[in-house]
């Protein structure tokens, strides 16, 4: 079924306000989110489809997303029970968990079929709550969470460092810092991925800005 936006788009740094962050790895593949309560994984789907974590829902879901039939029998066999088992000790009642599907020549949203997949762990909201970074690593670092590529303070200089590819990131990162109690993100892709976008997607390349 279509849901509101699953997972909120994430700004560019103009108005990113902390003034310490944590950097996280920003990979190029198709967001996903997994829903937990008490009685186990409840359903799935992307930003803006949902589906039953059954074998049903599973069949739906690769009907109507080609490309992805390989993410939900990825999540069964790598973080199903492991994760489900973890987070049924942290005392909350529903949690969402939204992760990357990716490749290593994933582009755009694409993806080559023949290519080892991955799902990373992004971000976690627990009873309606976006964990702020040091928690998220905290609690999940046992898991395949994004790269940290930087910690520190988050200046100009940082996000030049991030354009011109100092990090030796694909895409670009993801910055979360907390400001007066509220969590805060921005996104930093690096020129070399712009440029790759402008070239194969001329006409709609700022679609994927986004």
């Amino acid at each position: 079924m279509k849901v509101s936006l699953a997972y909120p788009k994430i700004p560019d740094s103009t108005d990113f306000r902390p003034r310490q962050c944590i950097a996280f790895e920003k990979y190029d593949g198709t967001n996903l989110h997994w829903i937990w309560s008490v009685d186990g994984w409840k359903s799935f789907g992307t930003r803006r489809s949902r589906f039953d974590f059954t074998d049903d829902g599973i069949a739906e879901f690769c009907q109507e997303h080609h490309g992805l039939e390989e993410a939900p029998v990825l999540f069964r066999s790598s973080l199903f029970e492991t994760l489900g088992h973890h987070l049924s000790k942290q005392q909350v009642t529903s949690v969402v968990c939204f992760t990357e599907f990716w490749g290593a020549n994933s582009f755009a949203g694409h993806h080559k079929q023949e290519d080892i997949k991955h799902l990373t762990l992004i971000d976690v909201c627990m009873d309606g709550k976006m964990l702020p970074p040091n928690e998220f690593i905290k609690l999940f670092s046992g898991f395949p969470i994004a790269n940290v590529v930087y910690q520190g303070k988050y200046n100009g200089q940082f996000v030049e460092d991030v354009r011109n590819g100092k990090f030796k990131v694909n895409e670009g990162v993801v910055c979360k810092g907390v400001g007066g109690g509220a969590l805060y993100m921005a996104k930093i892709k690096t020129d070399d991925y712009l440029n790759r976008l402008k070239n194969n997607f001329p006409n709609t390349w700022s679609d994927h800005w986004e």
